[in-house]
């Protein structure tokens, strides 16, 4: 699965979304990572009610599964919501190496109802009916 970070520095979890100079992503998988690409957003960025600064970042999202912000906005959690791609507030700047570190034994292990929900992104839902107990 695809995830991102909003980050102004390309190292840690350290930007508003609607502020964010760079959005990071990474595949990320139960035995690893890859970098995948920063998206580099310019303009102003500062929080001013200007919703069209979040189309570009919600495009850029738009295949990830998680997406992990400093914070995000009402409006902004709501449109990243729409896309189907579930918001991850940090509480304080963090390195978005060591959230990747975290990550994937938690995919390796029992992940949560929303990770698991969030890995099913962009696959097809199956249900195996004939193998139920009759």
């Amino acid at each position: 699965m695809k995830v991102a970070f909003a980050t102004q520095d390309r190292q840690r979890v350290d930007a508003h979304f609607g502020w964010a100079k760079n959005i990071a992503v990474y595949e990320v998988r139960p035995d690893g990572y890859d970098y995948v690409n920063t998206f580099t957003f310019d303009g102003d960025l500062q929080e001013d009610g200007n919703e069209d600064k979040l189309a570009p970042k919600i495009d850029v999202i738009r295949d990830c599964a998680i997406v992990y912000v400093a914070a995000i906005g009402g409006s902004g959690a709501a449109r990243v919501v729409a896309a189907k791609v579930h918001p991850v507030k940090v509480p304080e700047p963090e390195p978005i190496l060591d959230i990747l570190d975290r990550l994937i034994p938690v995919l390796r292990g029992t992940p949560p109802p929303w990770l698991r929900k969030a890995m099913m992104k962009g696959r097809e839902r199956s249900f195996d009916f004939e193998s139920e107990g009759e």
